[in-house]
């Protein structure tokens, strides 16, 4: 029929099509997933623990009690800037990003392959992203942490170190109260906890930024 695809026809353009936009749906967040934290009351400890884990402006600079440790850090960056050049071209802003990200995330116990699965299901390694609920940086962290744990200025959150150290402290702070369950953790973080859309995207996007050094 004259202006309509044979059956053959839109499947071929399906399966170009997937393969030019999948790469970019996979990188970009959906808006459904983007971090919505609820703010709860927290206990003055638990404030006050938070706020000192915050308030540390040590600069991302990595110690290493051995050769071995050093050199399999220098691969993992060397490895994860490859994979990350698709988004971002510019080698220097890459390095300091992964440096931050590996830091702040060994610094609150959690995983680098973790962190980054998540910065890309919530921002798309978006510097300045903002969701439609507010939510803000690579990690998408609720103003009201900037209040309730920070200086209260909210603009701080679009700076690279403070974001990705609120994420991994508000991160590991929901850890610590689902006892151990990143399931729950994640989805605690993402303000819809018990649900597994967003656990799963986290999961699924982790598995792209795992590394092996040997």
């Amino acid at each position: 029929m004259t202006g309509e695809l044979s059956r053959r026809g839109r499947g071929r353009r399906a399966i170009v099509a997937a393969s030019v936009l999948g790469p970019l749906a996979a990188a970009c967040p959906r808006s459904a997933l983007a971090g919505a934290q609820a703010e709860e009351p927290l206990a003055d400890s638990v404030r006050s623990a938070l706020a000192a884990a915050i308030a540390d402006a040590a600069p991302p600079k990595p110690q290493f009690a051995a050769i071995d440790e050093r050199l399999a850090y220098l691969r993992w960056l060397g490895a994860m800037s490859d994979r990350l050049r698709r988004l971002n071209n510019e080698l220097v802003t890459r390095v300091e990003f992964l440096q931050t990200l590996w830091y702040e995330s060994k610094r609150s116990g959690l995983e680098p392959a973790l962190m980054l699965g998540l910065v890309q299901v919530e921002s798309g390694f978006r510097k300045y992203a903002i969701s439609i609920v507010g939510a803000r940086g690579y990690t998408q962290v609720m103003p009201f942490w900037a209040r309730l744990i920070g200086d209260g200025d909210a603009g701080r959150l679009f700076h690279m170190q403070t974001n990705l150290r609120f994420g991994c402290v508000i991160l590991r702070h929901y850890l610590d109260r689902e006892r151990g369950d990143l399931f729950l953790a994640l989805g605690r973080y993402n303000g819809s906890r018990g649900r597994s859309e967003y656990p799963n995207a986290v999961f699924g996007a982790r598995r792209a930024w795992e590394f092996s050094p040997a």
